[in-house]
């Protein structure tokens, strides 16, 4: 259970679920933004902005919403904001890493300080934990779109470097240079992801009491809550019954 991904609904088991959607559109529309300002506003010819439809599209993020964030960027309208990276350890001696689009860099720094703080963790400097991740690529697919045999074959035709088969999904993992390739030439054969996105993906995982385990489900629960933070990654695995109580 390491990294973002088993942990993306974390905010969902909070209730208030019409406060968490606007959350979430919110990020989403600000990664749609950023996306599109960096580089050209057409999705085709940007991946980072392709992935960020996409996964607007899979979180039913309104058609509407999608087309005035491109605009904002289109028009010069809206914040600049700073792609920032934080490293930490938490409970467990756990590596952490948070990704953060921000207007004001000391702002977020001392509140993601403070979540590590009141975790019983520490923020470490830029680096840190980061060489026990790959960032690399991931185009998420349903388990609808074919047997494991087919998918296996076609990533590898495509280029990609790994498939790996979740309960309901397939997560097709390639490198940062060959995403946009590897995405189209799924695309072609299996229709459009789910999800294509780049991400921290742990080397290993560390097995963690359910105490410190709960410490870090709380901590990572905190950090996305946060209106700055995109994306939580994490290398630790947690026993299915303490998942179970805290939700997942």
């Amino acid at each position: 259970m390491a990294g973002h991904s088993q942990f993306k609904n974390i905010m969902h088991r909070k209730g208030k679920q019409d406060a968490v959607r606007s959350k979430l559109f919110s990020k989403l529309g600000r990664e749609i933004t950023v996306a599109a300002k960096m580089g050209m506003p057409d999705p085709a010819m940007n991946p980072r902005l392709r992935a960020a439809i996409i996964e607007a599209r899979a979180e039913n993020m309104p058609k509407d919403n999608i087309e005035r964030a491109i605009k904002k960027a289109a028009g010069g309208e809206g914040d600049n904001y700073d792609d920032v990276r934080y490293e930490g350890y938490a409970p467990g001696g756990v590596a952490v890493i948070v990704e953060a689009l921000t207007d004001n860099r000391n702002r977020t720094a001392g509140e993601v300080r403070s979540y590590f703080t009141k975790a019983g963790g520490a923020l470490a400097e830029t680096g840190a934990v980061s060489f026990m991740f790959d960032h690399v690529g991931l185009i998420d697919y349903p388990k609808s779109i074919g047997s494991e045999d087919a998918v296996m074959e076609g990533a590898i035709e495509a280029g990609a470097d790994d498939v790996v088969i979740q309960e309901e999904n397939y997560e097709i993992i390639t490198s940062l240079e060959a995403l946009r390739d590897v995405q189209k030439t799924l695309e072609a054969r299996f229709g459009e992801a789910r999800k294509s996105s780049l991400v921290w993906r742990p080397q290993n995982t560390i097995n963690v009491d359910d105490e410190a385990g709960e410490k870090i489900l709380r901590l990572i629960g905190s950090l996305e809550d946060n209106d700055d933070v995109q994306n939580v990654y994490a290398n630790f695995e947690i026993s299915d019954a303490l998942m179970a109580k805290m939700g997942g």
